[in-house]
């Protein structure tokens, strides 16, 4: 019994080294150090690595699918989730005088030529982002000069212009020759083809947003312009609707979803090939 109770009191500071070793926590692995081996005496797992380690797989989606639609036989024809707004036929399926009549407006040669005096014509359908492809020809027999000659515009939402304009050897004010954002934004280059030659507009529109405030943009319009296929507007950033006099910021008001409008300005301004594809 003595040599029991003298094995058992020798036993006991073993026992106790024994539980501070469970205690202790795990040191971390040093630089360069291998991992714990599952197994040895004295050693413990590897915790698992957070976050988990990236793979290629973690960025790479499938749905929803990417949309499939048939691209143009040509660059300038409408792709096939377009909404033509002329195909040089019957101008009033889609276009009404600012009343919501049919237009003045002539179709002539398979183009929708403007009528002196007989206003503004607009879209029945509205519209927020969008892309646009018109195409647009200023008259051979050259009349007037500066903002006199082959002037209209196309108002994108109804308010906002990309001016048209003969410019091709003719000079007027920056800010309101062919391309311009008028009054606004001069185009990056002069881009013009001669009086009666077709010259397109590809233009990239993003609508404004607005918060509480029904007088200032939360996110203002912008907008981008390819003339003839060359960038002419970059992304621009609208300060508020088209003035012939006054200050743009001064009159925004709140809208939604508006018509395009093409401008009446007194010359024989020819139009085809319109189409839009909404964002």
């Amino acid at each position: 019994m003595k040599k029991l109770l003298i094995f058992a009191l020798l036993l006991l500071p073993v026992m106790a080294l024994t539980a501070q070793e469970r205690q202790r926590p795990a040191q971390p692995r040093q630089p360069g150090q291998a991992p714990a081996q599952m197994g040895q005496p004295g050693q413990t797992a590897e915790p698992q690595q957070y976050p988990a380690r990236m793979t290629p797989q973690m960025t790479e989606f499938f749905d929803p699918p990417v949309k499939v639609i048939q691209p143009p036989a040509q660059v300038g024809m409408p792709p096939s989730d377009a909404i033509i707004l002329f195909d040089g036929s019957d101008v009033n399926k889609e276009w009404e005088d600012s009343r919501g009549n049919p237009t003045k407006w002539i179709v002539q040669d398979g183009s929708l030529v403007c009528v002196k005096g007989s206003g503004v014509i607009q879209t029945k359908r509205k519209f927020n982002d969008f892309q646009l492809h018109i195409e647009w020809k200023a008259p051979e027999n050259v009349i007037g000069s500066g903002q006199g000659r082959g002037n209209s515009g196309v108002y994108l939402q109804s308010l906002y212009e990309v001016q048209v304009l003969d410019s091709y050897d003719n000079p007027t004010y920056k800010q309101g020759q062919a391309g311009a954002l008028y009054k606004q934004y001069a185009p990056l280059v002069n881009v013009c083809r001669k009086p009666g030659e077709w010259q397109s507009y590809d233009i990239i529109y993003t609508a404004p947003r607005f918060g509480n405030d029904s007088t200032s943009y939360f996110t203002p319009p912008r907008v981008t312009v390819l003339q003839n296929g060359v960038l002419i507007q970059n992304n621009v950033s609208l300060r508020g609707p088209t003035l012939y006099v006054g200050i743009p910021e001064y009159s925004i008001k709140k809208h939604g979803a508006m018509p395009l409008v093409l401008q009446d300005h007194g010359n024989p301004v020819a139009f085809r090939n319109i189409w839009i594809r909404e964002l």
